[in-house]
């Protein structure tokens, strides 16, 4: 069965689409992305996804501003062409076609392409193994960390701990802080309170992050972000990562410690808000 993807404002066969050489998303890595879920068919916090989208947009100097609308009938349009209700969902802008070299113009025709896939095998809550990496976080590029095409900390990250899913590792700062996950942001419990790395550790500023701590709030529970050495660990009660494919995901193991992982009261209290926010939102 083929797949389809949205390109440049047509849906075609994902096996035929293509790119200039010359985009210098390729050439440069100019350009940014964002993954998000689709739940019965409905995007979930798309609003929050592209309103980041467009700040990267604007700090890599792309003439491209996105409406939350268009993409939601894309996205829908896209959903009916693959028969999926569930997906996993990126949309991606590069720079577009230029000469060879650095541009300091403004890119005014950039390349841009919504993909979807069929969702992992994943039950809610799916357990994790937390490392500490021995390779450090890079810097962000610009002023805060963008969601970019410059990847490969995080490929060679996800090398060092190996292919698996049930493994996760965790960043330091170049100074030597808890960062975050290699495709997540991390939480942990100590004394009734949730803690978070703080945005001045050069994390990104993750929607589901971002999600969670509200729900927090909002149901009362304290958050505290901060910077903080990876010994925190070692006393937290819970641990978990969060992204907006998997969600939640609670920490069993940390270096050989045994954690609570899914049994964690916490992990079950944002995990039930979570799922209440998204029934609300595909019911309506």
């Amino acid at each position: 069965m083929a797949m389809f993807l949205y390109i440049n404002g047509d849906f075609i066969d994902q096996k035929k689409a293509v790119i200039s050489p010359l985009d210098h998303g390729y050439l440069y890595g100019l350009g940014v992305f964002e993954t998000l879920r689709t739940y019965r068919g409905v995007p979930f916090l798309l609003e929050e996804h592209i309103y980041r989208l467009n700040a990267g947009l604007k700090e890599m100097g792309i003439n491209q501003t996105l409406q939350t609308d268009a993409v939601s009938k894309i996205i829908r349009e896209l959903s009916v062409l693959n028969g999926l209700k569930d997906s996993y969902i990126r949309i991606n802008v590069s720079a577009g076609v230029g000469n060879i070299g650095l541009q300091t113009d403004t890119y005014t025709d950039p390349t841009f392409i919504l993909f979807q896939k069929e969702l992992p095998d994943a039950d809610q809550l799916r357990e994790k193994e937390a490392v500490i990496l021995t390779l450090r976080r890079n810097t962000p590029e610009s002023g805060f960390r963008l969601k970019s095409h410059h990847f490969f900390n995080n490929a060679a990250a996800k090398r060092e701990i190996g292919p698996g899913a049930e493994k996760e590792g965790i960043f330091l700062s170049q100074d030597g802080y808890l960062a975050e996950g290699i495709t997540s942001n991390l939480f942990w419990v100590n004394g009734g309170v949730l803690y978070t790395p703080s945005l001045e550790t050069g994390i990104l500023n993750g929607i589901t992050r971002q999600f969670v701590m509200r729900l927090a709030s909002e149901t009362g529970i304290p958050i505290k972000e901060g910077v903080y050495r990876k010994s925190v660990l070692n006393e937290a009660e819970e641990i978990f990562f969060t992204n907006s494919i998997q969600e939640i995901s609670p920490v069993r193991t940390f270096h050989g410690r045994r954690l609570p992982g899914k049994k964690g009261s916490f992990t079950q209290v944002l995990n039930k808000l979570y799922q209440e926010f998204i029934c609300s939102v595909v019911s309506q």
